[in-house]
Parts: structure tokens; sequence; C-alpha cells
């Protein structure tokens, strides 16, 4: 299974959303399993991941890592090409390397140029940054483009997104 994760901030909680489907060209997901958690970080600028990170960990609990092949997250898997972790990168290093990671962003991260991949999909005239680490980045633009969705957002990624805009 392919399980795309996002992360919603509200008041006093957060909304972990996880989002599990079995091929790329799916437009309807498997599975969605939710989580909200108390207690979050404050965001704090270049450290995203403190904040998301426990997130994830914590709504990932409720899935079979055995039958996860790859993750796709809303945020960057590096930072810069001093190798600098962004919340991808530092998630697939929670998970001991065992776990692809894919980040797509929608805004480019200035210091990420040259270890991005920019990819258009449908008629969009802006591009999604594509980021990843245990899969080579020009197989990981490819599965993203390929994913069901006329638009820049694939399909099941809009899913996952206003599902985690839900209270």
């Amino acid at each position: 299974m392919i399980v795309a994760f996002d992360v919603q901030y509200y008041d006093d909680y957060a909304k972990a959303i996880g989002l599990g489907f079995d091929n790329w060209r799916d437009s309807k997901p498997k599975l969605i399993l939710a989580q909200k958690i108390y207690g979050v970080k404050e965001y704090v600028s270049g450290e995203f991941y403190k904040r998301e990170l426990p997130c994830i960990l914590t709504l990932l609990k409720k899935f079979d890592l055995e039958n996860i092949e790859l993750i796709i997250i809303d945020g960057y898997v590096q930072l810069n090409k001093d190798g600098k972790l962004g919340l991808g990168g530092y998630l697939y290093k929670a998970l001991n390397g065992k776990i692809p990671v894919i980040g797509i962003a929608k805004s480019s991260f200035y210091s990420a140029k040259g270890i991005i991949k920019e990819l258009i999909r449908g008629q969009s005239k802006k591009p999604l940054y594509i980021s990843s680490i245990g899969i080579e980045s020009v197989k990981a633009c490819k599965l993203i483009k390929s994913m069901s969705g006329d638009y820049r957002i694939p399909t099941l990624l809009q899913i996952l997104d206003s599902k985690t805009k839900e209270k």
C-alpha cells in the first residue's frame, strides 16, 4: 500500500490524516485514517519537522508498516545540497530507512534548488516540487505524474487535503 500523510493545525490540536491506496492511478482511497493530536509544538522556521513529524508518527501507529511500500508527505525530504533533512528525510530516518518517502511541496524552498525536481501536471503553469529518499527522484516524479487527476494536485492528494480541513 502507498500512504500519503498531511496535517492541519487548529487552535488547540492538530489533525493528521493518512490516506492509503494500492495503485498510482487510483482515484479513490482504499482507506482513510485520522488522528487528533494535542500538545503540538509551535512552528519554528527551518524546524517544521519538529512540529509535523510527531503527528505523522502518532497516526502511523494505526498502520501495518509491513504493508506500506512508500509514503508521500506534504513537504520536502531534503532542504539543501549539504544534506540538511526536511520532514520527509526525518520520517525516513525514524523508520530506519525501510520505507521510501516522496515529498511533494506546492511552493519552492530557496535552498532546495538543484536537489528537487519540478513537475508540471495537467494544464497547470505552476510546478509541484518533488524530493525523495529511498527512491530515485526521476522515478518519484514519474509516479506522481502518473497519479489520477487532470490538475496540478493529484485527485487522491486533493481528497487528503480536504479531509484534513474537516473539523
